[in-house]
């Protein structure tokens, strides 16, 4: 059948054998319906096999640029642009995938079938089938915009004559050939890490050819490795940007300590974890004739080292954020700055950021400020030394530390003072206070796990932590006094849908949380303060946590909701977060802007020379509103990716650990409940995972996710459940346990 009969007529114009694509579109705007290619074909009277072959060609082209979808039962149609949207497909390891194109509306399913060319965080579009009665929804991908991933870990094989790559990530299935003429001597069976030189098709493979050796699946070090790469981030530095940090030499230069408020002479301490290198705070202070305390905060001063978009600051920036595994550090900074000059290491000048803060015996600041300084730490104390030196001052530990460290007792007895007065505050104030249940993973000389075990925290740790909360509010109070385009560290208060979940739930154990709908951080205290006796007080801190919002970074002050203060800033870490490196850069221009001489105060120390107040601020802050949104975002997302690396690191290092206990039993507690099993934690190790619900003997069981329940005529399970369970097997490519109750 003929649908345009002047279709023929037209060949003539056209240089190929077939009419055009506006031509080939029109043929549907006519008919109104679908068309296969032999109904094309007859309607511009194309004969040939030349040209039909072209024809296909033609069809195959449209598809691939989101003119025609091709259905096989149907065939073409053409595509509504208007349904044609672009967005982010997150692969699920089974196959199939999601497309995030709106915050607002729903993410699109794709199914697996036309996913076999698609990676996980590729750009596509995608056309949104429109539903219609009694059928299906069902999207259609159409092309893939833009690639995200460029290289791919795994292990070396060979099948046949083929060396092909086991791809580490569990959102990889693709069927992945390895170039031959480029093995770097690795062997079957080790890691290596690769770059892809061809994309797959829908016809064809994926190629890579290997650009690093990473070693056998038992070496030290491995899976931190192949986390960093599943999302893109090298472990190593460049060899330029680690020799432009080593030109800035070991020592502060002279010339550098020039019109900065010497505090050379005060004894400032360093109180940090046994296995720290990176020393950014240094703690003093002193009581006043008054009572009042005087508190300093020095920040080791990045920002007089990394320059705004020079190499390093480019560099900082993208990474946003050190990541922190259990066996190694991925730091913000080249180490030379990390570990050394930008290190408020023991006996050393060093330039700094000081906030002085006046705080009254009830534990509130009063007044604060900021000064560029240069500070000598006198000494680099562990805070088990400090606790030491507070609680058992005639200990082992405390006697050798005052042994190293003579004449700084009363230092850090005043410390403790100070911090006991902060706590006061701290309750009135009502910033929740959850339990810490962090473990520490005790690692051998090979990066295996010999043992986990709770983290003991006490004074000291909570002590220094109050210090940099009050460092931190000062910063937030600053940047909005002087209305700087800045970040803040916002945590909203939790939403509406997770209450009325939580509520549902803690009713279920006859407990209440007070607030209405919008209880406070004070309403929260008063629950985990009553609850903290009872035997299932963990799953309670657990429900509370989990109904709270994440924090993260934005241009806004919003307040800080878990803290219990209404502004917030990050200051205090510049080494290894990048939003503190830029709230240093903006108190320095501030401090350093003509307008802001008066305001500097001089400490009777050394006067702030005024010529370096004629600093160009703009060099020195050159960020506006918009470029802050677009770093509190990029800030925020690396954040949440540096967890989201350290927490598969954790897990991959304790599968490993686990599967000794295969087959043994242990003690539990229900974690969380879905309609595919419940998740438990163990009480011995602190490790989680997965009772299937397949794995259940008794009836058929009925998830209710109101009440966090599964249930069947026999039995029922619910959040805190104490269990007997039996590790069944550990899957070290998913980093997951699998257990079965036990008999």
């Amino acid at each position: 059948m003929n649908y345009t009969p002047s279709a023929s007529s037209t060949l003539s114009a056209y240089d190929n054998p077939i009419p055009g694509r506006d031509f080939i579109l029109s043929l549907f705007n006519k008919v109104k319906h679908n068309l296969n290619r032999e109904q094309i074909a007859q309607s511009l009277g194309l004969k040939t096999a030349q040209q039909k072959e072209a024809l296909r060609r033609r069809l195959r082209a449209m598809e691939r640029d989101g003119q025609l979808m091709f259905n096989q039962r149907k065939g073409y149609q053409i595509i509504d642009q208007q349904s044609l949207v672009t967005g982010v497909i997150s692969l699920h390891r089974d196959g199939f995938g999601f497309v995030s194109y709106d915050s607002e509306q729903k993410d699109l399913f794709l199914a697996k079938n036309q996913l076999n060319h698609v990676f996980d965080g590729d750009i596509v579009q995608v056309f949104i089938s429109p539903v219609e009665q009694g059928t299906r929804c069902v999207n259609k991908l159409i092309k893939i915009i833009e690639r995200k991933t460029t290289h791919i870990a795994g292990i070396l094989n060979k099948q046949g004559r083929d060396f092909v790559l086991i791809a580490d990530s569990d959102k990889i299935s693709h069927h992945i050939l390895v170039d031959d003429e480029q093995l770097l001597q690795a062997k079957v069976g080790e890691y290596v890490n690769t770059k892809i030189i061809h994309y797959p098709t829908t016809r064809e493979l994926t190629q890579v050819h290997i650009c690093d050796v990473l070693g056998l699946p038992n070496s030290s070090g491995m899976q931190t490795k192949l986390a960093l790469l599943r999302h893109g981030i090298s472990g190593q530095w460049d060899q330029q940007l680690v020799k432009k940090a080593q030109a800035l030499g070991t020592q502060v230069k002279a010339k550098d300590k020039d019109g900065r408020v010497d505090y050379r002479a005060l004894p400032f301490v360093t109180i940090d974890g046994a296995d720290a290198k990176d020393f950014d705070d240094a703690v003093y202070c002193e009581q006043t004739d008054s009572g009042d305390w005087r508190l300093l905060v020095a920040i080791a001063d990045v920002s007089h080292y990394v320059k705004p978009n020079d190499l390093l600051d480019l560099e900082a920036q993208q990474r946003a954020t050190s990541i922190y595994c259990p066996d190694q550090v991925i730091p913000m900074l080249p180490e030379a700055l990390s570990n050394g000059l930008c290190s408020l290491n023991p006996n050393e000048d060093r330039l700094a950021i000081v906030c002085e803060m006046t705080i009254n015996r009830d534990g509130v600041v009063m007044q604060s400020l900021f000064n560029e300084g240069v500070i000598h730490s006198h000494a680099r104390l562990t805070y088990d030394q400090a606790q030491a030196m507070v609680s058992k001052p005639h200990s082992k530990m405390a006697k050798k530390a005052l042994q190293q460290y003579p004449n700084i007792s009363q230092h850090i007895n005043d410390l403790h003072a100070l911090y006991l007065d902060l706590i006061d505050s701290r309750k009135v104030r009502g910033a929740i206070d959850f339990a810490s249940n962090e473990r520490k993973l005790n690692l051998n000389k090979r990066g295996k796990i010999t043992s986990i075990e709770p983290i003991k925290r006490h004074d000291a740790h909570r002590m220094i932590e109050e210090f940099m909360l009050c460092a931190n509010v000062a910063t937030a109070n600053f940047l909005a006094q002087h209305k700087i385009a800045s970040m803040y560290r916002v945590h909203a208060g939790p939403q509406l849908k997770k209450l009325t979940l939580l509520r549902s739930l803690l009713a279920q154990k006859g407990l209440q949380l007070a607030g209405g709908d919008e209880p406070t951080s004070k309403h929260y205290n008063e629950l985990l303060k009553a609850v903290e006796h009872r035997d299932d007080a963990s799953v309670i801190r657990m429900l509370l946590l989990r109904s709270q919002s994440q924090a993260e970074y934005s241009p806004r002050n919003q307040g800080h909701f878990g803290l219990a203060y209404q502004a917030y800033a990050h200051f205090t870490s510049p080494i290894r977060r990048y939003p503190d490196l830029i709230t240093h850069r903006a108190i320095r221009a501030k401090i350093r802007a003509p307008k802001s001489a008066n305001w500097q105060r001089v400490l009777g120390l050394l006067s702030f020379n005024a010529l370096t107040a004629k600093a160009d601020t703009n060099k020195l802050y050159p960020y506006d509103a918009k470029t802050i949104e677009s770093l509190s975002v990029h800030c925020s997302e690396q954040s949440r990716q540096a967890d989201v690396i350290s927490r598969e690191v954790d897990n991959a290092l304790k599968c490993d650990y686990m599967q000794q206990f295969i087959g043994q039993s242990f003690n539990a507690r229900v974690s969380g409940v879905t309609s595919f099993g419940l998740f438990v934690e163990l009480a011995q190790h602190g490790v989680d995972g997965l009772v299937a619900i397949a794995s259940f003997s008794q009836g058929e069981f009925v998830f209710d996710p109101s009440k966090q329940q599964l249930s069947s005529k026999s039995q029922q399970f619910s959040l805190g459940d104490q269990l007997n369970v039996t590790l069944k097997s550990v899957d070290l490519k998913q980093r997951k346990m699998n257990f079965v109750l036990s008999a």
